[in-house]
Order: structure tokens, then sequence, then C-alpha cells
């Protein structure tokens, strides 16, 4: 199949669902698309590489698609911003399977109309044998609003965490240890609750689904500082704890509850390391003052500690008084 048939396939599946209010000016198909805007706009973008991000046999090209957008989305709510755009990129080995590269569209379609922004355009490569890379910017609106940065946090603020923690590193780390998918097609009363938690973990895993909407919602009630937990809480909090110059000073009792999503799929010293340091979460995690934590349940926040004075040992982040021993997700290590 020529370029020329393939984005002809590809395009319209992009326009199916209309999308309200997107501002988009000149849609894709030209040289480049339009989009109106209200304030300043935030762009971001984020790659997939096949056997570094994914596994063929764990993920479907719909998987891959949902997951490309989350990662996108999520950085764009994390500075408070709505989501209006994304590019798609995808350089691929010209003998990828044709149904593959679809599937993979319908998740980047299906997300991006979850997410309640269009794919305006994008572009299309050949590449090595065996090689596929999908990449996508995402762009945003600020709607008036002022970016919320990693370096507000000030002691005396709140900590608190919208969405999940550590279901997708719970998910990989059961794919790891030989587990396979978990398929829930028998009646709910014939699986165990272990086949019920291991199959939550392993979709999450594969197809996130971030609490985008949190992000403008912590922005409008004055959240200090936000990030987006893509390396792990431990990780990422550090960064805001470093940008900041304070401590992050969580309380081990209240993510010690996060462990609830792990009974029976996984050992609790496992579970533990997950909700510190999991990675691909793409929950986010704010500060705010104190009594300005949103009580919004479309986009609710938990909180789970306190930002303090750094001490003798310069900003960091600690739980339950002490640096845990765990890290978090690095792109380069071994």
């Amino acid at each position: 199949m020529s370029e020329s048939d393939l984005l002809a396939r590809i395009i319209p599946m992009f326009g199916e669902s209309p999308h309200a209010g997107s501002g988009v000016v000149v849609p894709p198909g030209d040289d480049a698309a339009v989009l109106a805007t209200s304030g300043s706009v935030v762009v971001t973008t984020d790659s997939m590489v096949r056997g570094r991000d994914w596994r063929d046999d764990w993920s479907s090209g719909h998987d891959v698609g949902t997951k490309v957008v989350a990662q996108n989305v999520s950085d764009v709510a994390a500075m408070g911003a709505v989501p209006t755009g994304l590019l798609v990129a995808l350089a691929a080995d010209p003998d990828t399977d044709l149904d593959w590269v679809l599937d993979l569209t319908r998740g980047i379609a299906d997300a991006a109309e979850d997410a309640g922004c269009p794919v305006v355009g994008g572009d299309l490569s050949s590449a090595p044998p065996g090689v596929v890379i999908v990449s996508v910017t995402a762009f945003g609106d600020l709607q008036g609003r002022a970016p919320v940065l990693r370096s507000g946090a000030r002691p005396g603020d709140i900590v608190a965490v919208a969405g999940s923690l550590g279901w997708s590193g719970a998910g990989l780390a059961l794919y790891e240890a030989g587990a396979r998918p978990t398929t829930l097609s028998l009646p709910p009363d014939q699986h165990s609750d272990r086949d019920k938690n291991m199959s939550v973990l392993q979709w999450y895993h594969r197809s996130p689904r971030p609490p985008w909407e949190s992000g403008p919602v912590a922005a409008d009630a004055g959240a200090t500082s936000m990030i987006d937990l893509s390396d792990g809480l431990v990780r990422d909090g550090g960064r805001i704890a470093t940008a900041s110059g304070v401590e992050l000073a969580l309380d081990e009792m209240a993510l010690r509850g996060y462990l609830y999503a792990f009974e029976e799929a996984l050992t609790p010293d496992e579970g533990w390391r997950q909700v510190l340091s999991g990675g691909e979460e793409h929950s986010l995690l704010a500060t705010f003052p104190p009594g300005s934590v949103p009580d919004d349940l479309a986009a609710p926040w938990t909180v789970i500690g306190e930002v303090v004075e750094a001490g003798p040992a310069g900003p960091r982040l600690t739980v339950g008084g002490a640096v845990p021993s765990v890290t978090g997700w690095d792109h380069f290590a071994g």
C-alpha cells in the first residue's frame, strides 16, 4: 500500500467524530492545521518505540494508541491547560501489518475523542526492519490561567494526588513475571479476586486512562505546583521538591491506603514498591495552599502529605520521615 493510500485510510478515522469548540480552523489534510486559541499555548511531545515502550505480545495497536495519547494529554493537564490538538507521527517498517496500523489509528482517535481534542495532522515515514516508532505532539490552551510549574511549592502547602498510584507498574511487573493477559469473559462470580485485580492492573499498563480533567481543576483552585507522574511518585515528587527548594513530606499511612489495588495480585512488598516508584501512571501530583485542595467528585484529589522547609540535607521527598530506597523509572538505566 502506498503512503497516499494509507493516508486516505487513516485521516478519515481522525475526523469521524466532531470536536465542538476545539478551535480547529483548518483540519488535517493541508500542509498544516490551524488552531485558534484564547490564551497561552502549551506544547509537549512523547514517543513510543516498539520493544522499549511496548511489546506486541502484550499490547494491541489500539493499546499503543491509547497510551501515547495519555502520555501527552497528561503533560498538558499538568500545566493546568486543556488539550486542543494532537499531531501524530509514525515511522514504521514497510512490512508492518496494515491491520495493526489501523488499530493504532483507532486507539489514537478514541483516546483523542475521550480527551476532547482532535488529531490535526502528522507525518508518516518508513523505518528499518522491525522498527516502529509512534510520536505525538500535543497542544493545550491555558484559557487565561497562569501555567502551574514544578517550582511553586512552598512550606505549609498540602500535597495531593489525582488518580491511581502504581497500577501501570504493577501491570508491567505481572507481565515480566510471566503472567499472560487475563480475560474476564466468564461471569463475574466465576473469577477469583486475584484474576480481577490482575486484569485491571494489566489493562492499565497497556492503556492507561489518567485523570486529565483534574489538571485545570487544580489550577483553578490555586495549585502552587503540579507534575504528571510518568516516572513514579518518588522520582517525580522529587522533581517538585528540587525545583521548589523544599521537602515533600508524604504520609506513609495515606500512601499505604493505595495498596488495596494489589491484593491477591502482588506481594505486599512489591505492591508498596509500585505505589512509590511505578512508572507510566500519568496521574497528577500537586501542591495547594491550605484549605484549597479541590473537593470535586468529577475530578477528585486525595491528600497524601505536606510541604515543609528543606533541612540540612536539602530539597528532597520523604515518606514517613525517611528517604525511600526506591527511585522510579529511568529511560536510560541498564
